[in-house]
């Protein structure tokens, strides 16, 4: 075998097969074909696609130049959930402890936020002393004890990924639903849960700006990861707006303890609620209805919130902020919005409350950026709401910047209304 071939194979669309797809993924994880010719390669999957099956044979292929962990020491059913990204999405503080309060384990890797969509690690590193880099023999027994833990992806997973997915950001070629699928699925895949429940992300703040990409995405994972022997779907939610009021890292953890302490409802209570439910009935906890109903128990009941505390102190983190949200991380600065006149929200872009929360401090426009853990905004309104002239439609916040002026122009400009006369 060599590049060249498999190059002309697919820049002509004839399918590849599992050996020559191997090949490739191997030979330039080990170094011997050379980023130029990687580089034309992923290029023609990006004009012409890959099959099914190409894709199937490329996530494993991935999948194999790694570790795959072996959870079967933690007994019973695993199960993990990954999100395609967002803006406030902290669904996984909330989903992990209600499904682990249901009897299910749920042992999860997570990653930190790069640009305007935030990272799991990074709300959780919020949390004083909390440790998101656990060797795996302390991961395993934080799970068997709450039946709940996340921590950084780390060890030897999925190297190909590693430098492929570092590949393609650096030459354009990031937009490539079998290649988007083979990146995340390789991931799921060694991580080797029994159960992998996908929620992809629609919208202004997704990656995935339609519907109908999401849904062509959803279904090429769920493919994938059933062809890999494990049970798995793949829910399309919405990502137009921001999921909930908080987008910030301790701001988002504040939310996350206030739903589990159950005294807050909406959007982002009943997202959370057919999330949690579709992962146990995948683990054949019940119909979907019933899962709904265990799930809505498990918050109410306080179960879900307790599983919380206990991992993060079991992680080193302040377990006191269960109780005490004050106890996160607090902005020295804030700067409230408020409406000129009345008016009526129409429409409210995501992705540019993302990208003010990030010039608030918020997340990192570098690998290795430094965070404002307090950083962020709080949503005072959502999309049909009425607000009287001088009601605040949300509030920024921030311990490394001052002056609001820019953040708060951008901010406002990110919010369609109407003035009701």
């Amino acid at each position: 075998m060599n590049s060249i071939d498999i190059i002309n194979k697919t820049k002509r669309r004839q399918p590849l097969s599992a050996d020559e797809i191997t090949w490739l993924v191997n030979e330039y994880t080990a170094g011997n074909v050379p980023d130029y010719q990687m580089s034309v390669w992923l290029m023609a999957v990006c004009l012409n696609g890959l099959t099914d099956q190409e894709t199937v044979s490329l996530t494993a292929a991935m999948r194999d130049t790694g570790d795959i962990l072996d959870l079967s020491g933690i007994g019973g059913i695993t199960a993990d959930k990954h999100s395609t990204g967002g803006v406030g999405d902290k669904t996984s503080l909330i989903i992990g402890p209600a499904a682990a309060a249901c009897g299910l384990n749920v042992p999860k890797m997570s990653g930190r936020g790069l640009g305007h969509t935030g990272g799991t690690i990074d709300k959780l590193e919020s949390i004083s002393g909390y440790r998101t880099e656990l060797p795996f023999e302390e991961f395993e027994a934080v799970v068997k004890q709450t039946g709940f833990s996340i921590i950084s992806q780390s060890g030897n997973l999925c190297p190909a990924d590693k430098k492929i997915y570092a590949l393609r950001n650096a030459t354009g070629t990031v937009d490539s639903i079998p290649l988007i699928c083979a990146s995340i699925m390789s991931k799921k895949l060694a991580l080797n849960a029994d159960c992998i429940l996908l929620d992809v992300k629609y919208g202004s703040g997704a990656f995935m700006k339609t519907r109908e990409e999401a849904r062509k995405l959803a279904d090429l994972m769920e493919k994938v990861g059933t062809a890999a022997g494990k049970k798995c779907r793949a829910l399309v939610t919405d990502m137009n707006t921001p999921l909930g009021k908080n987008v910030g890292n301790a701001l988002e953890v504040k939310e996350a303890v206030e739903i589990l302490r159950n005294k807050t409802k909406g959007k982002l209570y009943d997202l959370c609620i057919e999330l949690t439910a579709n992962m146990l009935e995948l683990a054949g906890k019940g119909t979907l209805q019933e899962c709904a109903e265990l799930a809505e128990d498990a918050i109410a009941s306080g179960k879900a919130l307790e599983v919380f505390r206990r991992t993060i102190e079991l992680h080193g983190g302040d377990p006191r902020i269960a109780d005490d949200v004050s106890l996160l991380p607090q902005a020295k600065y804030s700067y409230e919005i408020k409406a000129a006149a009345d008016i009526r929200i129409t429409a409210v872009n995501s992705e540019e409350i993302g990208m003010t929360s990030l010039l608030l401090g918020a997340g990192r426009t570098e690998k290795d950026g430094e965070i404002d853990m307090s950083a962020g905004i709080v949503m005072n309104c959502e999309c049909g709401e009425h607000l009287a002239a001088g009601d605040t439609i949300m509030t920024l916040y921030s311990s490394a910047v001052s002056d609001f002026s820019s953040a708060a122009l951008r901010a406002l400009n990110a919010v369609s209304f109407t003035e009701i006369s």
